[in-house]
């Protein structure tokens, strides 16, 4: 079945993704497929309730896009409706410890056997193996051992958790998608499916690949405060204004440092140099006086339209009304409820308006 049979609908239209009920990234990974026209269908678990208190998939928004089908995986005849399902999708999501799905009759010897052609995504924090694969674990957890966490934070100050976006998102399931696309590529000239290992310490540290790799030149240190992108650069950092709100200054090239100079009417006569770094505390405070002399909607009305590379750190609610966000359409309402739109954008087989999770019984 070809994207181009519906229009409107994304181009993955036409695919279809069997997901496991979990939370975090395997949702996260299920809801990116769906927002870019996949069919998913979401097997949600009599025992979720009891993982996860309060759990109301009618408005959780990382269910969006969903067809959600209720099983209890510890009946029998529940499992036999799995594996039937399971020869009628090209997907298979699922984030649960290693070995728990072969327990339950789910595993991949037994699904690839009822659909030779599946791709059956495994979402874990630690991977499938190794002496740490049976232990829980979470976001923070991931970062620490991949040595990223010892690098977010500011100088003098104790590690910072970047919220559960570095982990869980940006090297979990945003790594488990590149790896059922990729899978699904090769799909089309062997005929077969296979196992996706997506472990969010794998997929953290390729994402702190040029940390890494600035760390082989000998021009990154571990720690924070040593380092050009963790704030240690007083031309790299956020700034308090006057009414206590902040603006966020990324003027890393020479040319962005002067417009910033010349939007906050700094003299560079009067200061050190861009990159004198033992006098990087007389420029921090030079800017940190500036700055506090007006509000952050003042500044950020200075240094609109400049390549300053200084913005306003926007609140959610602001970032709805965004002039830029806006006409980029960014955000979307559903029922009522604000939300980020489908990303990336594509020519010729856009992705239709999200929606909310529907529910459906077995056929």
């Amino acid at each position: 079945m070809s994207a181009l049979e519906h229009p409107g609908r994304g181009p993955l239209a036409g695919l279809r993704v069997l997901e496991l009920a979990g939370i975090g990234p395997g949702p996260h990974a299920c809801m990116l497929l769906a927002d870019l026209g996949a069919e998913v269908i979401r097997i949600e678990r009599a025992q979720m309730a009891e993982l996860v208190p309060g759990a109301d998939p009618e408005s959780d928004q990382l269910l969006r896009g969903r067809e959600i089908r209720h099983a209890d995986l510890k009946d029998p005849a529940d499992i036999a409706r799995i594996l039937d399902l399971v020869e009628t999708v090209d997907v298979l999501v699922e984030g649960f410890r290693p070995g728990v799905t072969e327990r339950l009759g789910l595993g991949p010897e037994v699904c690839l056997a009822r659909n030779p052609g599946l791709v059956y995504g495994r979402m874990t924090g630690w991977g499938q193996d190794g002496p740490m694969a049976q232990l829980a674990g979470h976001d923070i957890n991931y970062l620490s051992l991949t040595g990223v966490l010892d690098n977010i934070g500011h100088p003098g100050g104790k590690p910072v958790p970047p919220l559960n976006l570095v982990g869980d998102f940006g090297g979990g399931s945003m790594f488990l998608v590149v790896g059922i696309l990729a899978a699904l590529w090769e799909r089309v000239t062997s005929g077969q499916g296979q196992v996706v290992d997506a472990a969010i310490v794998d997929g953290t540290g390729v994402l702190a690949q040029l940390q890494w790799s600035l760390r082989g030149a000998g021009a990154w240190f571990s720690g924070r405060g040593r380092n050009l992108l963790d704030g240690s650069a007083p031309f790299y950092d956020t700034y308090q204004c006057a009414d206590g709100r902040h603006v966020a200054v990324g003027s890393l090239e020479p040319q962005f440092f002067a417009a910033m100079l010349d939007g906050l009417a700094l003299d560079p006569a009067t200061l050190p140099g861009q990159w004198e770094k033992a006098r990087w505390d007389e420029l921090r405070a030079a800017l940190t006086a500036a700055f506090a002399s007006r509000t952050r909607d003042e500044w950020a009305t200075v240094f609109a339209g400049t390549d300053a590379c200084v913005t306003p750190v926007l609140a959610y609610e602001e970032a709805l009304d965004d002039a830029h966000l806006r006409a980029r359409g960014s955000f979307v309402r559903i029922d009522g409820v604000d939300q980020p739109a489908p990303a990336p954008r594509f020519s010729r087989t856009p992705a239709a308006s999200p929606s909310r999770p529907t529910q459906a019984d077995w056929d």
